[in-house]
């Protein structure tokens, strides 16, 4: 049986590992830099590591979610020098395209198999197993892994070669932005002009408006609860990568641009640590509401 192992035990780390555990019937080995993590992760079943090393001379099948662009193409890179190859390497995070391709040609080249597989459906679907997994890369290599991203995820796609997978979450992530931003507008709109916006959500969540953003976010929004199921700081890196992407096309993304300029501002105002629903306050501060 294939050991596997998960780089990255945070909020979307820990509902996928968990959901590993119960249901692959192997030991699940994990390594974070963050000892707390490590724990929680022990007392959920899991096998901690205690570094990245012992991780990719352990496991054969090494899954990571990881913030950034730069960590996931380190920490990929130290994998192929450490592991052996053969190990198949497993980007559950959003990364650019253009850095998962050039990864996917090095680890070829190297004998390693890399998919990129990111995911949309935060901390709610992680913890569920409910998530949406998005796949690139070798069709064989997909196949071999899709048991267990099944066991994440309640759809589990092939793309296409490498990079579609992150493509597809960029785009999936450009739409999820998009009705953030309409909904904070919205919703600071209709309490500026007098309506209770608890009403509004209760009116509206059932008709064609409805979205599984809004039926998460107002929610929080409501009982002003800003602490992140999904941070607005990681977003915007999917936003950053949809303008890179947009720019190697030659082609403007005029909603995306706005949702960007957003986020640059929570940025500016120390607010891009905040989940997403904290968008709205862009909003508020322009027409001088608070949506409660």
């Amino acid at each position: 049986m294939k050991k596997i192992g998960y780089l990255g035990l945070g909020i979307m780390g820990y509902g996928m590992t968990s959901n590993l555990i119960d249901k692959s019937g192997t030991t699940v080995y994990g390594y974070d830099p963050v000892p707390a993590l490590r724990e929680r992760f022990a007392a959920r079943g899991g096998k901690a590591l205690e570094s990245g090393k012992e991780l990719y001379e352990t496991c054969d099948i090494i899954f990571m979610c990881l913030p950034t662009n730069a960590i996931v193409k380190q920490t990929i890179t130290e994998i192929m020098e450490i592991a052996k190859p053969g190990t198949t390497i497993v980007d559950m995070g959003s990364t650019s395209p253009y850095v998962i391709q050039e990864l996917h040609a090095t680890a070829v080249e190297k004998g390693f198999n890399l998919l990129d597989s990111p995911v949309s459906g935060g901390e709610i679907g992680a913890n569920g197993g409910t998530l949406v997994i998005m796949c690139g890369g070798e069709k064989e290599v997909f196949d071999e892994v899709k048991p267990y991203l099944e066991m994440m995820g309640k759809t589990v796609t092939y793309m296409g070669k490498s990079g579609c997978g992150s493509t597809a979450k960029v785009a999936n992530n450009m739409m999820v932005g998009i009705h953030l931003i309409a909904m904070g507008e919205a919703f600071a709109f209709a309490t500026k002009a007098g309506l209770d916006p608890e009403t509004l959500f209760n009116a509206i969540k059932d008709g064609f408006a409805q979205s599984t953003v809004m039926d998460v976010k107002v929610p929080k929004l409501l009982s002003r609860d800003f602490t992140a199921s999904a941070r607005i700081a990681v977003h915007l890196k999917d936003i950053n990568n949809a303008m890179d992407v947009a720019e190697h096309l030659g082609i403007e993304i005029p909603a995306t641009k706005v949702v960007k300029d957003q986020m640059d501002w929570m940025y500016d105002h120390g607010m891009i640590d905040e989940d997403q629903c904290a968008l709205a306050k862009y909003y508020e501060n322009s027409m001088g509401v608070e949506i409660k």
